[in-house]
């Protein structure tokens, strides 16, 4: 996974142009760009275009194609409607002339409660009770919530997995978390749909397994920070026919924030 210091760089959008922006990338080590990063990019070039100081409300995206890390991406925007209350656009993202993903985005203007509920979070334990996971020194700090590891493919569970995150580097700005969040939720529920399924594991994708995540869509409910332990629940529903579905839902402590839904490819 990415530094801090190299996600918030791919974020750092160059004016190239009317709606028009470019972008370096951030190194993950892989042969191809995160899924996340181009999520991110399209939230903060949404949010760059937009001149009425709206939130993102969701953002939802296909992924055409992989794109190369060793290039810039270009990103273009085109504003479907601004209002009062709400805002849209289109966010297409390329390499060249080849279209990596193209994102639908909508803002909105914070308004109070009418009327309010929310699911509640589940009981996990606390980030404490889970050992940490993933690279020293990337972006964000992981763990996953009891005796889980999604790497083993000899280990089989239900298709569910709960993950505690955070970016204690991550900078006070309400846009950027939006971003890092969509940044950080790309990267869980193929491996919670290979959970329940002997001889399937994370460790065996791009190897024997074939996955990509195809289209994502993400709602924010509430601000947040990434700075704190934010808990992403996961549940896939569905896995069959080459394809895998699943949901997610974001808590800080008890509140619900945004929830998320993929669909992805996972085929021998």
């Amino acid at each position: 996974m990415a530094t801090i210091d190299a996600l918030l760089g791919a974020l750092d959008l160059a004016p190239a142009g009317p709606g028009a922006f470019r972008a370096g990338n951030a190194d993950t080590g892989q042969p191809v760009i995160f899924g996340g990063q181009l999520l991110a990019q399209a939230v903060v070039a949404a949010l760059r275009a937009d001149d009425g100081g709206k939130r993102v409300k969701t953002v939802h995206t296909v992924f055409v194609r992989g794109g190369s890390p060793d290039a810039p991406v270009e990103i273009l925007v085109d504003r479907m409607h601004a209002g009062r209350a709400f805002a849209s656009s289109t966010v297409s993202i390329s390499q060249g002339d080849a279209l990596c993903a193209r994102s639908l985005v909508l803002l909105s203007a914070d308004e109070p409660d009418f009327v309010h509920h929310a699911d509640p979070a589940p009981d996990v334990g606390s980030p404490d009770d889970a050992a940490t996971v993933g690279e020293t020194g990337s972006a964000f700090e992981i763990r996953y919530a009891g005796d889980v590891d999604i790497d083993d493919p000899g280990l089989v569970g239900p298709p569910d997995l709960d993950v505690w995150v955070r970016a204690p580097g991550a900078p006070d700005d309400p846009g950027v978390a939006q971003a890092l969040l969509a940044y950080i939720s790309d990267g869980f529920l193929i491996a919670t749909a290979m959970r329940p399924h002997e001889g399937v594991g994370q460790s065996q994708a791009h190897v024997r397994v074939a996955t990509s995540v195809v289209s994502h869509t993400l709602t924010f409910h509430r601000p947040l920070s990434v700075r704190g332990w934010l808990l992403l629940s996961h549940h896939s529903d569905f896995t069959g026919g080459g394809r895998c579905h699943g949901r997610a839902s974001v808590f800080a402590g008890a509140e619900l924030l945004a929830s998320y839904v993929q669909d992805g490819l996972l085929r021998g």
